[in-house]
């Protein structure tokens, strides 16, 4: 930018976003789908950031949000389509978004939600053999002038801090859940 433009380039801080950047497609990674391992390991979950397990289910923090309270939710098993979903798991998969939803908007006041499923990697899908919805909350104003001009989003909260926003509540809200 020039001097006398109108727009301002600000620096936002996103240290999340940094593993995200630098890693190399060529660096080894780790074996298998990151969504199996996660719910194989529940001894891990703060690690992982999981908020939440069902039956059938998880929920994960996504590591690289596109806004505050960014979710994963998927079944336990790999499944790539939902055709490949049985009844139990496609209807747990669907409470566990409600129960998210809910959770997300008593804790942090969302306004709405951009709720969506990439199926197959050439839908956009970063993890294309197991499903997951993404849940991503909104608020009025969010889509101000920075994404606007500088296609930048501001997330205003680590994803510890979250972590432990989201744990505490759905803590006390999951056995009312797993109850109906």
């Amino acid at each position: 930018m020039q001097p006398n433009d109108s727009a301002v380039h600000e620096t936002l801080w996103a240290p999340w976003r940094l593993s995200y950047i630098v890693s190399s497609k060529d660096q080894p990674q780790p074996e298998g789908c990151f969504l199996c391992r996660y719910a194989a390991a529940p001894r891990d979950d703060a690690a992982n950031l999981v908020v939440a397990r069902g039956p059938r289910t998880l929920t994960v923090l996504n590591r690289f949000p596109y806004n505050n309270g960014h979710l994963l939710v998927a079944p336990l098993a790999h499944k790539a389509n939902l055709t490949d979903l049985d009844e139990e798991e496609l209807l747990e998969c669907q409470r566990a978004l409600q129960r998210m939803i809910e959770s997300i908007t008593k804790t942090m006041s969302a306004e709405g939600f951009n709720l969506g499923l990439n199926l197959g990697k050439i839908a956009g899908a970063g993890v294309p053999g197991h499903l997951h919805w993404h849940l991503v909350p909104r608020w009025n104003g969010d889509t101000n002038f920075m994404p606007v001009l500088t296609n930048a989003n501001v997330i205003p909260q680590s994803l510890d801090a979250l972590y432990s926003l989201l744990g505490n509540a759905l803590a006390t809200t999951w056995r009312e859940f797993e109850q109906t």
